[in-house]
């Protein structure tokens, strides 16, 4: 099912930049360019402790909904396996057939649904998060005598004296260590 593959790319997407940011750079990664700073912000949603937070009870919902999925998927093969085994007899007026489609179709209707909704949840949370990650990295670029703030995934070595993800990952631990939540139902308007 699609759930499975929006759990797998998201813990994947995760554990790919996590480890991207342990690699290895060179042994004299050049001189630290005064007021030039590098934020990461994959890896702050990886290494902080509320993003591990949001993945955890990600997966827990995604885990969820595969539950409440499975038993359409179940009953589904049942049937159709009933009706290829029975033949015209076991469906004479293609009623059952009939009931087959819709309840497949049913199931596609509440998976897609599902996934709109883990989809818009962790989005959410992501928003959480980056509200509570901005007041820092502006706290952090001042501090630093910051005169431009790059995207890591823009460049690819940098002196790691420029970079102030660390910082702002142990400020996040603070302000936000955490976050509780459930599903959320996708909104009307966003839904469209």
């Amino acid at each position: 099912m699609k759930i499975l593959a929006i759990g797998a790319f998201a813990l994947a997407s995760l554990v790919a930049s996590t480890a991207v940011a342990q690699t290895q750079g060179p042994q004299n990664p050049g001189p630290a360019i005064p007021g030039v700073c590098v934020y990461f912000n994959q890896r702050l949603l990886a290494q902080s402790t509320v993003g591990q937070a949001v993945q955890t009870r990600m997966a827990q919902l995604a885990t969820e909904v595969q539950g409440e999925l499975a038993p359409y998927a179940s009953t589904i093969q049942t049937e159709i396996t009933a009706l290829q085994q029975g033949g015209q007899a076991a469906d004479p007026d293609g009623a059952r057939r009939t009931a087959v489609q819709q309840r497949i179709q049913e199931a596609q209707t509440l998976e897609q649904t599902r996934e709109e909704e883990l989809r818009y949840t962790l989005s959410e949370q992501r928003r959480l998060i980056s509200a509570a990650v901005e007041p820092i990295l502006v706290a952090v670029y001042q501090e630093q005598g910051c005169g431009i703030l790059i995207d890591r995934e823009s460049v690819f070595i940098v002196n790691p004296a420029m970079d102030i993800t660390d910082t702002a990952i142990q400020r996040l631990n603070t302000a936000l260590p955490t976050l509780s939540f459930n599903r959320l139902t996708v909104p009307v308007q966003a839904a469209q």
